[in-house]
């Protein structure tokens, strides 16, 4: 099992640490996982400028052995994913970091 750390900066317009907000956010994650992303569990917690996610994801055999899309990598396409599909995550938080179309050590398309 692989454990990643992403952070959602908060818009500068919303209310720091609404009541439940991480548990929507931990929804949001859910709703848009699918098997190739491996999550396990996510936890979360609020702060005054960010929310900062724990993302345990299940450590692929193609990963492990064959040069696959790292964990980091896919949890930022997850992440990147539900912020395009999430308006509850636009309307309080800024888009993350745009992560690369191209797995690590994959020769682009």
């Amino acid at each position: 099992m692989d454990i990643v750390h992403l952070s959602l900066e908060r818009r500068p317009a919303t209310d720091p640490t609404p009541a439940g907000e991480v548990a929507d956010a931990v929804d949001v994650l859910w709703a848009h996982a699918g098997p190739d992303d491996g999550l396990e569990h996510a936890s979360g917690r609020a702060a005054p400028d960010r929310l900062d996610l724990l993302l345990y994801l299940r450590t692929g055999r193609a990963a492990a052995h064959h040069g696959g899309p790292s964990a980091e990598y896919r949890a930022a396409q997850l992440i990147a994913r539900c912020y395009r599909a999430s308006h509850h995550l636009q309307g309080r938080y800024l888009a993350p970091a745009p992560a690369s179309t191209t797995p690590p050590n994959q020769p682009p398309a």
